[in-house]
């Protein structure tokens, strides 16, 4: 049976012999779904279904936008966005919301791909008190460390991020593999925690604080206004408000 490795090698040989203008994009998606299969008690969440496929225009070219939502034990959210501008621009965005009772970060990961390349490639478990669980914190530190040509600075509101986050810009084949493994490896070590994980109370002091913590993570990721810009200009203000507050960075619920 072939590798998860193989099998990404293929799909990226595969869409580049098609046509495909980032390979990266579809290769990491299917990795994340297949890990995502680790998670316990996995099911399906439901989604608004205006907000599954959406299809619009941006600067006369058509924008087509895929959402994939699931819940599992730990994670009250896994939401995995792919959207497509035309035969160019490409964005993946995938971020996993923690169930406040547990004692869990939240996990990001981001491709911006456009014509001349993956422009940005980012991957974290970002904490939502401040620090990192410790088992967390020990399982990110003894992982491969993967190097790359160009690591790129983080945003002004990326004081959300932990230590260990990869933001990057790959440069080659090598370099877009190495960081579908390095996703691959986060979410490892986010299922084993969660698989060890035990409920709080919803009234427990640390189950309130973490969801303060996670209040303050979706208003920091509200500061990109790229995003915002962009659903505005395809769609229009009111939708672009709607998408960011109620799928990309909807609130917790209160505990």
């Amino acid at each position: 049976m072939a590798s998860s490795s193989d099998q990404d090698r293929a799909r990226v040989a595969a869409s580049r012999a098609a046509g495909g203008v980032h390979p990266l994009v579809d290769a990491l998606a299917e990795r994340i779904r297949s890990c995502w299969q680790a998670m316990p008690d996995l099911a399906p969440l439901a989604i608004d279904p205006e907000l599954e496929a959406i299809c619009g225009s941006l600067d006369g070219e058509a924008l087509f936008i895929r959402n994939e939502l699931k819940q599992c034990r730990g994670l009250r959210k896994l939401h995995l966005e792919t959207a497509r501008l035309g035969a160019g621009l490409q964005i993946l965005h995938c971020v996993l919301f923690p169930d406040p009772r547990y004692d869990l970060p939240v996990f990001g990961a981001d491709i911006v791909a456009g014509p001349a390349g993956v422009s940005a490639a980012i991957v974290d478990l970002s904490p939502v008190t401040g620090v990192l669980p410790a088992g967390i914190e020990q399982a990110l530190a003894r992982r491969q460390k993967r190097v790359y040509q160009q690591e790129r600075e983080l945003p002004a509101w990326g004081s959300i991020f932990s230590p260990h986050v990869r933001f990057i810009r790959p440069v080659s084949e090598a370099e877009e593999q190495a960081f579908i493994g390095e996703v691959a490896d986060v979410l490892d070590v986010l299922a084993a925690a969660i698989r060890v994980s035990e409920a709080q109370p919803s009234d427990a002091p640390a189950t309130v604080a973490r969801w303060n913590g996670q209040l303050r993570y979706c208003k920091q990721q509200k500061q990109n206004d790229k995003t915002r810009r962009v659903l505005e200009k395809a769609f229009n203000p009111a939708w672009a408000d709607r998408y960011i507050e109620e799928l990309l960075f909807d609130d917790p619920p209160a505990p």
